[in-house]
């Protein structure tokens, strides 16, 4: 191809030249027209649930419906005493709405920070607007790194290449010039230029395909799947066992109607585990508020569960291990080159390109513009080529193309600057080579041939946090991967910096198939020269062997590595399209708030898996004594005020403290499995205590009175095997957690010790025998739950 001149219109494959002038854009008058007839971007960006769906969330449930009618049917039978479950499911539910209501306004407020705001040109002044300010008609600038926010078609383009893979799955980059359609959803990997909104709202190609979609939700969250599928079973559990207590207490025994009622509501209520739900929605709230003010932010709520189950963590060396910015600190002339020459080329070249890198910042800042070059033609940076290049009209009439970029990519092997290069990359140091070429810029190997000028030797800046960051993750088994498109070598060198040990290798050389890219991922840690596609394929090799993958970044590059991870984390200074497809966001840029986000992931699923177990032994003992009511056709031995005072001691207060603290146990896969290994026995064993003493206290007592004697003496051992559950659930013991069940226990001492509680709560120990006996039946539950516990955690260990 063939030099021309400014303005012309050269072929879309490679370069472009650059306009004489540009379009001015839309006036202001034309943008009040639009907007006065609605022709704006209105897609609503949502990063949370309404305020009326996080009501109807909470409200509207399966198993508030059930209690809820339970609850007015107790209203009008029974004493105030009975009705208690039904104020306790109120107090519930409003501490849920008001914990998701202010998890909701932290989202909101981080997302406004974290929203992308695109440039659109207007009455000839390019101004950065939000999203839903477009309007249909706008100018809007784009570059490297920029998702394409609604569809349009290219006005302009310099070295434009445009990314479909979000929309299409094809990786490889589409290079567009004016006329040709650009659709939302899509982004910039090299080049820049604009592109007039044909399409805005919700008629938008992207909008089109994700209308009913939110940025809330996780496709997948083992957390919320395994309640799920446990609420199913036991509503499953329920009903035939709801059913025969009806029938029992209401036909079979023949008594008082409203006492029937009441025990029969009794022996359903607790069957609901109607808190657990709530305790995970309030633990992944707290959680956003206590990122949020980290500065993190959770595009997706679950996000924080799944980082927390995370085992290898992949890191763009850029932005994540050093920061962004550069300095030049040595320009190496080669073959005798005029070091005075090479820094007006350098700065021809930094003037070339109007969205550069940070490492042609540091160029540009190093050596300033030559005013008397004119820029030709140019070749945008892209991660794929690893250089970039221009052709000048120099002031003395000549013209010259030159090329800069990496020195592995343009050398052939074996050149001698090879060797000086790999000396600086040792060192930690980032190598660029200047090459003059002879060739067109749209050559399939413009290198070929050419002539290498200077080095630019590029110190780069370490994160001061990175070295901390990476220290926790390896003392908490989280295999860390640098995976970078710089040299293998001087990656190596940043890393070993850091603390990181391990092999550097060059990607370029790995194996093309997963099975053998998954095996030099497990031998190595730090790889270089990794392309983009590369860097998907890692992700995708890594998952292959059942790991759990996050990737950070920040640049174009990682955009389809962070899409296929399990979880992306993206730098708040990073591009729009790394924030767009990334779950989490460090709007602050600290790599540093990384082990807040793992740690409260970790607490959020191991003391939910331990509540869940709380909340579950209640129901497998309720659904137990409900069968064993039946067969052996007797009265229920509990009043609604009964269990509503166990739950409160043994589930309530201690499971909303648990679920709160903190927790840095690994989190573990198979929810359902783990929480229903020790639900089942505790469960089974809880009730069958509970029953035999009640049976023992029918034989014992007789007369008026009875039923509230012996449903004292069962209430005593329910109670304390329930504790003894607490108890051995609360381990590891911390100072505030035997303190938490010492207090459950008191609470409950006194109730039997004040006449006025005993009073409200229909309990009355009667004699020595009985009570004794209800204590040495729970102490021999105890011993087995410990035997039980013991041996599923061995049989079922994993």
């Amino acid at each position: 191809m063939s030099h021309t001149d400014a303005g012309a219109e050269l072929d879309p494959v490679h370069p472009v030249a650059l306009p004489v002038s540009r379009p001015a854009g839309l006036t202001a008058a034309e943008v009040a027209e639009r907007r006065a007839r609605g022709q704006v971007n209105d897609v609503p960006v949502r990063s949370s649930r309404s305020l009326g769906e996080i009501v109807r969330a909470n409200v509207f449930t399966r198993f508030n419906a059930i209690i809820g009618v339970l609850w007015l049917v107790m209203l009008f039978v029974a004493p105030i005493q009975d009705s208690l479950f039904g104020f306790v499911i109120l107090a519930n539910t409003g501490i849920g709405i008001v914990q998701e209501w202010r998890a909701k306004q932290t989202l909101d407020a981080l997302a406004v920070i974290g929203e992308a705001r695109p440039t659109v040109r207007r009455d000839g002044t390019a101004l950065p607007v939000a999203v839903h300010e477009i309007v249909l008609g706008d100018l809007i600038e784009v570059g490297p790194g920029d998702k394409v926010v609604v569809d349009g078609v290219c006005a302009e383009a310099d070295g434009l290449e445009i990314d479909e893979s979000l929309l299409t799955g094809e990786a490889d980059p589409v290079v567009k010039r004016a006329g040709d359609p650009v659709l939302s959803g899509s982004f910039v990997v090299a080049g820049g230029g604009a592109f007039q909104a044909t399409r805005v709202g919700r008629e938008a190609y992207a909008a089109r395909l994700a209308e009913e979609a939110s940025r809330f939700t996780l496709v997948h969250s083992e957390l919320r799947t395994g309640i799920s599928t446990i609420l199913k079973y036991v509503t499953w559990m329920m009903v035939p066992a709801a059913t025969g207590l009806v029938v029992t207490q209401l036909v079979v025994k023949n008594h008082d109607p409203r006492d029937a009622v009441a025990r029969t509501v009794g022996g359903i209520v607790p069957m609901v585990p109607e808190g657990l739900v709530l305790l995970t929605s309030v633990a992944f709230a707290i959680g956003v508020i206590r990122l949020g003010r980290k500065q993190c932010l959770v595009q997706e709520l679950p996000a924080i569960e799944g980082l927390a189950r995370v085992d290898t963590v992949c890191l763009d060396k850029t932005g994540t291990l050093t920061e962004g910015g550069m300095d030049v600190t040595e320009l190496r002339p080669l073959d005798g080159a005029d070091e005075a020459y090479i820094r007006k080329v350098l700065g021809a070249l930094g003037e070339s390109d109007p969205r550069p890198n940070a490492s042609l910042q540091a160029i540009i800042d190093a050596c300033p513009d030559s005013e008397d070059w004119r820029c030709v033609e140019s070749l945008p940076f892209s991660s794929a080529r690893k250089y970039s290049g221009a052709a000048f009209s120099e002031s003395d009439g000549e013209s010259s193309t030159w090329l800069l970029g990496a020195p592995d990519v343009l050398l052939p092997p074996g050149d001698p600057a090879l060797a000086e290069t790999e000396r600086l990359n040792e060192q930690g140091q980032r190598v660029l080579l200047l090459t003059r070429t002879s060739r067109d810029l749209d050559d399939p190997d413009p290198a070929r041939g050419g002539r290498p000028t200077a080095l630019v030797v590029l110190a780069q800046r370490l994160r001061p946090d990175a070295a901390g960051t990476l220290r926790y993750f390896a003392e908490q088994d989280v295999s860390a991967k640098v995976v970078s498109g710089d040299n293998a070598v001087s990656v190596g060198a940043v890393a070993g910096k850091l603390g990181l040990a391990g092999t550097a290798v060059d990607a370029r050389h790995l194996p093309a198939d997963r099975a053998g890219m998954a095996a030099a991922l497990d031998r190595a840690t730090v790889f270089g020269r990794v392309t983009p596609r590369q860097k998907r394929d890692m992700v995708g090799a890594l998952q292959s062997r059942g790991h759990t993958v996050a990737m950070t970044g920040d640049g174009v590059n990682d955009v389809l590595a962070l899409k296929d991870a399990d979880i992306g984390v993206a730098m708040g200074s990073g591009s729009e399209a790394t924030r767009a497809v990334a779950q989490i966001v460090l709007l602050d840029n600290s790599f540093a708030t990384l082990p807040s986000v793992v740690a409260e992931g970790r607490r959020v699923i191991g003391n939910i898996t331990r509540v869940a177990t709380l909340f579950l032994v209640k129901t497998v003992y309720s659904v137990l004594l409900a069968v064993l009511v039946v067969c052996a056709q007797v009265e229920y031995p509990f009043l609604p005020r009964h269990l509503t005072l166990l739950s409160t001691l043994t589930i309530g207060v201690p499971a909303f403290f648990l679920a709160l603290a903190p927790n840095k146990e690994r989190a573990r896969p198979h929810f359902v499995r783990r929480v229903m290994r020790y639900a089942l026995p505790g469960g089974v064993v809880a009730g069958a205590a509970t029953f035999v003493t009640y049976l023992i206290a029918r034989g014992l007592y007789t007369g008026g009175g009875r039923l509230d004697a012996q449903t004292s003496a069962a209430t005593l051992t329910l109670f304390l095997v329930s504790l003894w559950i607490l108890a051995i659930i609360a381990r590891p013991y911390t100072w505030w957690r035997l303190t938490l069940v010492a207090a459950m226990g008191a609470a409950f001492l006194l109730v039997l010790a004040v006449p006025a509680l005993q009073a409200f709560f229909a309990l009355r120990l009667v004699g020595l025998t009985m009570p004794w006996t209800a204590v040495g039946v729970a102490v021999v539950a105890a011993a087995a739950l410990e035997w039980l516990w013991t041996w599923a955690g061995r049989r079922f260990a994993e």
